[in-house]
């Protein structure tokens, strides 16, 4: 722990408690943020009120705040309970339950606060139903006491669901009045309108400059426009970075209008990382820009024009030529090549003989003459001597290098199968003109926690049924897990792989082919919660169980539990019995269904997991005055903007609170 954990660990130990466990687990407890309502509130009574003038003020609070602690039962048997601190000065302490112990040199009331005496600290039974509040009121320090936590949450919860029409009419009334929002306030709305799918694109315009996360998704043309000439570049940057409606004519404008040449040349970079389709005569201006880091990224852009390419081929800029021989090799006539083989930048000349050396073999002395690194090694053909040299003599980089180069002689290959740096042999392991009989006999320790790529090679054969019959038996998992990778695999693959002892095998199964079994998909579920790729397989597979899942409804597996709310016989009771469940997934399931009733997703507003939190913020009858008091929240202020029963004469009013007093921002 650092920084401002640091500091509040050791205010707890000024305090005399020992912390007990990892103070960072989430306790299954009402938050702290919600815990501090019932003592802070308007209404709150005190259990003991201490005067602030007594001389002996910290010595009787903490008096009074163990005899009320032993009473409520706040204290363990085990002498454990939960603390949070306010107004500590912790800094970025992030604020969740501590468990903590008392030791003999406790002193919570001369501590945990802003200065002795006057005390700010909040401590909870571990069972989550008992709080005691130390809080400072102007001339007192009271002790606030609440008893039956959890039934009080559920009363309440009920009663902030029910709303009448007025009701609502008159929250949606309150959300504007009253002082302009703060800034960070206003952000978030922001951000959460321009999320929203109910936010209509009339309104959606009109967060232009307001919002980066509006550039993600389809823009109308007319905000395209408007977004190109904003007079912030940020504005402009984030559309050609994530903007999906942008023609070859606007990216013309886009970037050749921009003045500044580093801008110009970020532009340039994203419309060549997002294969943007210009006209020729824009890649004719672009090849003749005057900052040469454009011209560079010029030759990445598709469909550059041969008489281009020859002339960025002759640039002044070396880094300009040295692209071109990276990326544009087999578009360049043979003078052209010839020149850049002898040009006097070695960066060039390395370049062009990587590229050249692709169909020529490379001799020892230019591999030892030029700065070629390892590539030349990996990837160019190479005269026997100097292959076999690198093979025998060569450093365990060069090796590992050469043990993938595919014009590799076999019995080169055969050697490096034997290399005794085991890198070199892994390497070789994965070579495409193996037989599998080979491949098995090289001795390699495959480690299946580390990440790997699928192998290109057998990507590209996902559509050829023998080499994925063949391939599906390969001894290295890495093969096997390449070819789970494939969209449609037959029968009888999808029946050996399925079974594969490496469970990676059918994870990659279960997120890429369609054609995955149900019972392996049940197996994957167990104990894979998806992916940033993939996010909701193997729930989502289309193979996957949608019936007969009641079963599991008290299946001790929080993971096979929740999948009783997915079967079509499942019921509205059940969602509401798994909105308590003691798991927090099962309970985020429970969230996220439309049958929860408005009573439940208040209560669970206050759920100790944010995730929770957020999904129940998202519940489609959510009452107009809790919405109202999340959006003027900044913990929930953007969930709450996104929610799509937000009324759109509301979201134009905050539009124009989030707009500058004189803004300059041109309408779409």
């Amino acid at each position: 722990m650092t920084g401002g954990s640091d500091k509040f660990v050791e205010l707890l130990q000024r305090a005399g408690l020992d912390i007990v466990g990892d103070r960072r687990t989430t306790e299954e407890v009402l938050p702290p943020r919600a815990a501090w309502r019932p003592v802070i509130a308007f209404e709150a009574e005190p259990a003991v009120a201490v005067h602030l003038d007594r001389p002996d003020l910290a010595a009787e609070l903490n008096t009074q705040w163990h005899r009320l602690a032993v009473k409520e039962g706040i204290i363990g048997e085990d002498g454990v309970f939960l603390i949070d601190v306010a107004g500590s000065g912790t800094g970025c302490v992030p604020r969740s339950w501590t468990r903590v112990r008392l030791t003999a040199r406790w002193n919570l009331a001369g501590v945990l606060g802003e200065r002795p005496g006057q005390p700010e600290f909040l401590t909870l039974s571990t069972d989550g139903n008992t709080l005691l509040g130390a809080t400072t009121e102007e001339d007192e320090v009271w002790l606030v006491t609440v008893d039956r936590i959890k039934e009080r949450q559920e009363a309440a919860a009920r009663t902030k669901a029910q709303e009448t029409p007025e009701e609502r009419a008159a929250a949606w009334v309150s959300l504007l009045q009253g002082p302009r929002p703060a800034g960070r306030l206003r952000e978030l709305w922001a951000h959460g309108l321009a999320l929203n799918p109910s936010t209509p694109e009339d309104v959606r315009a009109r967060l232009l400059g307001l919002s980066h996360f509006l550039l993600w998704r389809r823009l109308p043309t007319a905000v395209v426009e408007a977004a190109m000439v904003h007079p912030e570049w940020k504005v402009r940057q984030l559309l050609a970075e994530a903007q999906p409606n942008i023609t070859a004519e606007q990216w013309a404008r886009l970037i050749l209008g921009e003045e500044h040449p580093r801008r110009r040349w970020v532009l340039t970079l994203l419309a060549a990382d997002r294969r943007a389709e210009l006209t020729e005569t824009v890649h004719e201006q672009l090849s003749a820009d005057s900052y040469a880091p454009v011209r560079e990224e010029t030759v990445r852009l598709p469909g550059l024009p041969p008489r281009t390419v020859t002339a960025l081929a002759a640039d002044p800029d070396p880094a300009v030529r040295a692209m071109v021989c990276a990326r544009a090799w087999a578009r360049l006539e043979i003078p052209v090549r010839r020149n850049l083989l002898g040009d006097p930048h070695g960066k060039v000349r390395a370049e062009a003989l990587l590229q050249h050396h692709q169909d020529h073999p490379m001799p020892p002395s230019v591999f030892d003459s030029e700065d070629l690194e390892d590539r030349a090694a990996e990837t160019c053909r190479l005269e026997r001597e100097l292959a076999e040299n690198l093979a025998r003599h060569g450093t365990p980089a060069q090796r590992c290098a050469l043990a993938g180069n595919p014009h590799l002689e076999r019995d080169l290959v055969s050697f490096l199968a034997q290399d005794p740096d085991e890198n070199v042999r892994s390497v070789v392991a994965t070579r495409p003109d193996l037989t599998e009989e080979q491949r098995s006999g090289i001795q390699i320790d495959f480690d299946p926690r580390v990440h790997h790529h699928a192998l290109r090679w057998v990507t590209a054969l996902h559509d050829d049924t023998d080499a994925m019959r063949r391939l599906a038996a390969s001894s290295h998992p890495l093969v096997r897990r390449s070819v789970a990778r494939a969209k449609h695999l037959p029968p009888d693959v999808i029946e050996r792989l399925a079974q594969d002892e490496d469970r990676v095998v059918q994870l990659f199964l279960a997120e890429s082919c369609d054609d995955a079994p149900a019972e392996m998909l049940l197996r994957v579920w167990q104990w894979w919660t998806g992916s940033l790729s993939t996010p909701d397989r193997p729930r989502s597979h289309p193979n996957f169980p949608r019936h007969g899942l009641l079963r599991y409804a008290e299946d001790p597996n929080r993971r096979m539990r929740q999948l009783a709310l997915d079967d079509p016989e499942s019921t509205p009771e059940l969602v509401e019995r798994f909105s308590r469940d003691t798991e927090s997934e099962v309970r985020l399931r429970a969230a996220k269904d439309p049958r929860l009733t408005t009573a439940s997703a208040v209560r669970m507003l206050d759920d100790p997991h944010e995730h929770i939190r957020d999904a129940a913020a998202r519940h489609a009858q959510l009452p107009a005055r809790v919405l109202v008091q999340l959006l003027r929240d900044t913990d929930t202020a953007q969930t709450a903007a996104r929610h799509p029963a937000l009324p759109v004469a509301v979201m134009e009013q905050m539009i124009q609170w989030l707009q500058p007093p004189t803004s300059a921002i041109p309408s779409p």
